[in-house]
């Protein structure tokens, strides 16, 4: 009998915490503002669990955690719950499935939850109010406008703190920061932000509503119906912006108003030496559609700098390198003009530039010094004639042995040649040795990468290692010395 009674104590036992063994999911609020956080919560009963891994509801990531354990007693006897608690901001309705739970050695699962998520909605009668209000609705892919965002607090409201979040503005070029004012009239204080936007592309483009959340004192029951001292969040919204962009006319790609000026530090220069060129383009429109100015010049290697803007200029600086007298093309930049309703382009000046003993001044002097001697030994030749008629033999044979020790005498010669000219060139003196590649780079892979490394050694911060291997065999394929 007594080992009868101690079976029904411990079946007893046993279904008592397979009663209480059950986990139970719900999400709070159950209709949530898209931008607003949720809440996703499990309440397992039990007396020892596995936490599970969520990482992600709704196909977004979890934002935070928290737990709670309690402990209750029912009917002499004790009970164990634990609440797990995760924050997620869904984007989209969904359905969170049931999730599993180890409970007591056991795996257990919850039930399913559905999220409603809704679009933002403006509470015109809200203590905070937020709106959004653009200069033009229609206007051209790049055309500039404002976007004027206010917010207006009811001066009774009270807030302990304050998060705000602005519009995405997907689709647009926000152009510097916003310019801030802040004024009062006999109910609101009112915040106003001023946004200078442009739209990337056209079509029909959206704006979505801005954000602010705001934190106010509440109370809330603890687990022993004690009221405690809570924060809770209010988030408030504007209104949307639809914006229609039009194609620009004429196939233009810019649009605006703007005038061109380009500096240059030196008209003059020595071989290798850099000329330093700054483009600036002014205007209000969308100076971030315009492409670098760097151009092609034959036998000139061009360096660019990116593009900066800052407010309604943009600057761009370049430099140029060659060994002969070069000029660098017009810089022209062509644009819709609002006002004139027409294609308009503006253009600078072409800028020369000598070389000082430019490639092409040194060939020049050689070609004529080449010319000088072949006309005065076609003179000669016509002047001597064919008098001889015979070369004695014996003279002959004393030329062929004095040109054949001269011939070992320089083979014999020529490694001692060799070295000293290796040795007179420092492969170490960069700018002489971008000079003797640059005739080859454009035939020569190899020697393209070696070019490219020496100029950005030469010309900006940047400092790369040399292939020394690679150069050595460069030089020794061309015969560089």
């Amino acid at each position: 009998m007594k080992n009868l009674g101690r079976k029904i104590i411990i079946i007893f036992s046993f279904i008592s915490t397979a009663i209480y063994a059950n986990v139970v999911a719900q999400v709070s609020p159950k209709v949530v503002y898209k931008g607003e956080e949720a809440t996703y919560s499990l309440t397992i009963d039990g007396s020892k669990i596995e936490k599970p891994m969520i990482s992600t509801l709704c196909g977004t990531s979890v934002t935070g955690t928290r737990s709670q354990t309690s402990i209750q007693m029912i009917n002499m006897d004790y009970k164990k719950s634990y609440t797990l608690s995760y924050m997620f901001v869904p984007q989209k309705s969904c359905v969170i499935p049931p999730m599993s739970v180890e409970v007591d050695g056991k795996m257990q699962k919850s039930n399913a939850v559905k999220v409603i998520v809704k679009k933002p909605a403006q509470d015109k009668h809200a203590k905070f109010l937020l709106s959004l209000k653009p200069s033009k609705s229609t206007l051209f892919v790049g055309e500039p406008f404002t976007l004027e965002l206010t917010l207006k607090q009811d001066k009774n409201a009270q807030a302990v703190d304050s998060k705000f979040i602005a519009p995405d503005f997907k689709g647009f070029w926000v152009k510097g920061k916003p310019q801030t004012s802040r004024s009062e009239d006999a109910q609101y204080v009112i915040t106003k932000a001023l946004y200078k936007l442009a739209p990337q592309r056209e079509g029909n483009l959206t704006i979505e509503p801005a954000q602010i959340k705001i934190a106010s004192r509440a109370n809330e029951r603890d687990t022993w119906g004690m009221l405690i001292p809570q924060v809770k969040w209010t988030t408030y919204y504007s209104n949307e912006v639809h914006i229609q962009a039009k194609p620009l006319p004429n196939n233009a790609k810019l649009v605006g108003n703007f005038t061109i000026h380009v500096s240059v530090d030196k008209h003059t220069i020595n071989p290798s030496e850099a000329v330093n060129v700054t483009v600036e383009v002014d205007g209000d429109g969308n100076l971030e559609d315009i492409p670098s100015f760097k151009p092609y010049i034959n036998g000139v290697n061009v360096f660019d700098e990116k593009i900066e803007i800052h407010g309604n200029k943009l600057t761009q600086k370049l430099a140029f390198v060659s060994d002969k007298d070069f000029t660098i093309p017009p810089f022209s930049v062509a644009f819709y003009n609002l006002k004139t309703k027409r294609v308009e382009k503006i253009s600078t000046k072409p800028i020369h530039i000598k070389v000082n003993g430019s490639a092409a001044a040194v060939q020049t002097q050689l070609n004529i010094k080449k010319a000088e001697p072949s006309v005065s030994n076609a003179q000669n030749n016509m002047n001597q004639g064919t008098s001889s008629t015979g070369i004695d033999i014996f003279w002959l044979f004393i030329v062929f042995v004095i040109g054949t020790a001269f011939g070992i005498a320089l083979m014999l010669l020529k490694p001692f040649k060799s070295f000293k000219r290796e040795k007179a060139f420092n492969i170490k003196d960069e700018k002489l040795l971008l000079i003797k590649l640059l005739p080859f780079k454009d035939k020569d892979k190899d020697v393209q990468k070696i070019v490219d490394t020496l100029e950005s050694n030469i010309y900006s911060s940047k400092k790369e290692k040399i292939d020394k291997k690679l150069l050595k065999e460069i030089l020794k394929k061309y015969e560089i010395s």
